[in-house]
Protein backbone atom coordinates (compact mmCIF):
# COMPACT_ATOMS: atom_id res chain seq x y z
CA UNK A 1 0.00 0.00 0.00
CA UNK A 2 1.25 2.97 -1.07
CA UNK A 3 0.79 6.67 1.14
CA UNK A 4 1.29 10.29 -0.44
CA UNK A 5 3.39 12.01 1.53
CA UNK A 6 2.21 15.95 1.64
CA UNK A 7 5.66 17.56 1.74
CA UNK A 8 5.35 21.32 2.84
CA UNK A 9 7.88 23.19 1.25
CA UNK A 10 7.68 26.78 -0.72
CA UNK A 11 9.71 25.90 -3.70
CA UNK A 12 11.53 28.46 -6.01
CA UNK A 13 9.83 26.88 -9.04
CA UNK A 14 6.33 27.67 -6.84
CA UNK A 15 7.50 31.67 -6.60
CA UNK A 16 6.27 34.08 -9.10
CA UNK A 17 8.79 35.96 -10.15
CA UNK A 18 8.79 36.64 -14.43
CA UNK A 19 8.60 40.45 -14.64
CA UNK A 20 6.23 39.49 -17.73
CA UNK A 21 3.77 37.50 -16.43
CA UNK A 22 3.25 39.77 -13.24
CA UNK A 23 2.65 43.16 -15.47
CA UNK A 24 0.25 40.56 -17.27
CA UNK A 25 -1.16 39.04 -14.38
CA UNK A 26 -1.74 42.84 -13.14
CA UNK A 27 -3.10 44.28 -16.38
CA UNK A 28 -5.37 41.23 -17.41
CA UNK A 29 -5.85 39.19 -13.68
CA UNK A 30 -9.04 39.19 -11.61
CA UNK A 31 -9.09 40.43 -8.02
CA UNK A 32 -10.85 39.84 -4.92
CA UNK A 33 -10.42 41.12 -1.31
CA UNK A 34 -10.27 39.05 1.70
CA UNK A 35 -8.92 41.78 4.84
CA UNK A 36 -6.29 42.14 5.16
CA UNK A 37 -5.07 40.93 1.33
CA UNK A 38 -6.17 41.88 -1.89
CA UNK A 39 -5.60 38.78 -4.05
CA UNK A 40 -4.83 39.35 -8.05
CA UNK A 41 -5.15 36.13 -9.88
CA UNK A 42 -5.46 34.82 -13.08
CA UNK A 43 -5.48 31.62 -14.93
CA UNK A 44 -2.45 30.57 -17.03
CA UNK A 45 -1.90 27.97 -20.17
CA UNK A 46 1.69 27.28 -19.28
CA UNK A 47 3.75 27.68 -16.17
CA UNK A 48 7.88 27.60 -16.21
CA UNK A 49 7.26 25.21 -13.55
CA UNK A 50 5.04 21.82 -14.92
CA UNK A 51 4.96 20.16 -12.12
CA UNK A 52 3.33 22.87 -9.56
CA UNK A 53 -0.13 24.77 -10.29
CA UNK A 54 0.15 27.69 -9.08
CA UNK A 55 2.88 30.16 -9.21
CA UNK A 56 2.79 33.03 -5.71
CA UNK A 57 3.71 36.17 -5.23
CA UNK A 58 3.43 38.11 -1.72
CA UNK A 59 4.08 41.90 -1.63
CA UNK A 60 3.34 44.44 1.49
CA UNK A 61 3.85 48.57 0.72
CA UNK A 62 6.19 50.55 1.95
CA UNK A 63 3.59 52.97 2.64
CA UNK A 64 2.42 51.19 5.28
CA UNK A 65 5.30 50.10 6.23
CA UNK A 66 8.60 51.66 6.22
CA UNK A 67 10.53 49.79 8.31
CA UNK A 68 11.92 46.74 5.98
CA UNK A 69 11.92 44.41 9.05
CA UNK A 70 8.13 44.80 9.41
CA UNK A 71 7.47 44.10 5.42
CA UNK A 72 9.59 41.11 5.89
CA UNK A 73 7.85 39.98 9.05
CA UNK A 74 4.14 40.09 6.92
CA UNK A 75 5.47 38.43 4.13
CA UNK A 76 7.13 35.48 5.83
CA UNK A 77 3.89 34.93 7.91
CA UNK A 78 2.00 35.14 4.98
CA UNK A 79 4.13 32.71 2.87
CA UNK A 80 4.36 30.29 6.09
CA UNK A 81 0.49 30.10 6.23
CA UNK A 82 0.55 29.48 2.13
CA UNK A 83 3.02 26.93 2.79
CA UNK A 84 1.41 24.95 5.41
CA UNK A 85 -2.22 25.16 3.65
CA UNK A 86 -1.57 25.01 -0.31
CA UNK A 87 -2.29 21.22 -0.73
CA UNK A 88 -6.04 21.53 -0.56
CA UNK A 89 -6.20 24.20 -3.82
CA UNK A 90 -3.46 22.34 -5.42
CA UNK A 91 -5.07 19.27 -5.39
CA UNK A 92 -8.27 20.73 -6.50
CA UNK A 93 -6.28 22.69 -9.82
CA UNK A 94 -4.78 19.29 -10.33
CA UNK A 95 -7.81 17.61 -10.83
CA UNK A 96 -9.53 19.85 -13.43
CA UNK A 97 -6.35 20.63 -15.02
CA UNK A 98 -6.25 24.39 -13.87
CA UNK A 99 -2.98 26.42 -13.53
CA UNK A 100 -3.33 30.34 -11.55
CA UNK A 101 -0.94 32.70 -11.11
CA UNK A 102 -2.01 34.61 -8.03
CA UNK A 103 -0.56 37.78 -6.22
CA UNK A 104 -0.94 38.24 -2.40
CA UNK A 105 -0.50 41.94 -1.44
CA UNK A 106 -1.14 43.06 2.40
CA UNK A 107 -2.95 46.16 3.02
CA UNK A 108 -3.71 46.09 6.69
CA UNK A 109 -1.56 49.04 8.30
CA UNK A 110 -0.87 46.60 11.53
CA UNK A 111 1.13 43.34 11.47
CA UNK A 112 -1.76 40.64 12.22
CA UNK A 113 -1.04 37.73 14.11
CA UNK A 114 -0.38 34.69 13.01
CA UNK A 115 -3.54 32.41 13.50
CA UNK A 116 -5.04 35.59 11.67
CA UNK A 117 -3.16 35.32 8.75
CA UNK A 118 -3.49 31.64 8.74
CA UNK A 119 -7.36 31.99 8.66
CA UNK A 120 -7.31 35.08 5.66
CA UNK A 121 -5.27 32.55 3.69
CA UNK A 122 -7.32 29.68 4.37
CA UNK A 123 -10.68 31.93 2.93
CA UNK A 124 -8.56 33.01 0.07
CA UNK A 125 -7.21 29.41 -0.85
CA UNK A 126 -11.07 28.04 -0.52
CA UNK A 127 -12.26 31.17 -3.03
CA UNK A 128 -9.05 30.44 -5.33
CA UNK A 129 -10.12 26.78 -5.82
CA UNK A 130 -13.90 28.05 -6.36
CA UNK A 131 -12.80 30.14 -9.22
CA UNK A 132 -13.16 28.93 -12.30
CA UNK A 133 -14.64 25.80 -11.86
CA UNK A 134 -16.51 24.48 -14.71
CA UNK A 135 -19.92 25.76 -14.45
CA UNK A 136 -23.36 24.83 -16.82
CA UNK A 137 -23.03 27.56 -19.68
CA UNK A 138 -25.84 29.53 -20.43
CA UNK A 139 -28.00 28.18 -23.42
CA UNK A 140 -28.06 30.50 -26.52
CA UNK A 141 -30.89 32.53 -26.41
CA UNK A 142 -33.98 31.58 -29.11
CA UNK A 143 -33.96 33.81 -32.30
CA UNK A 144 -37.71 35.45 -33.11
CA UNK A 145 -38.71 34.75 -36.06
Amino acid sequence: MLFAIKTYSFKKEERLKSRKLIETLFREGKAFSVFPYRVVYMPVDALPAGKHPVQVGFSASTRRFPHATDRNRVKRLTREAWRLQKHQLYEQLQSQSRKLAVFLIYTDKNIQPFSTVQSKISVILRKLAATGEPTVPPLPPIPNY
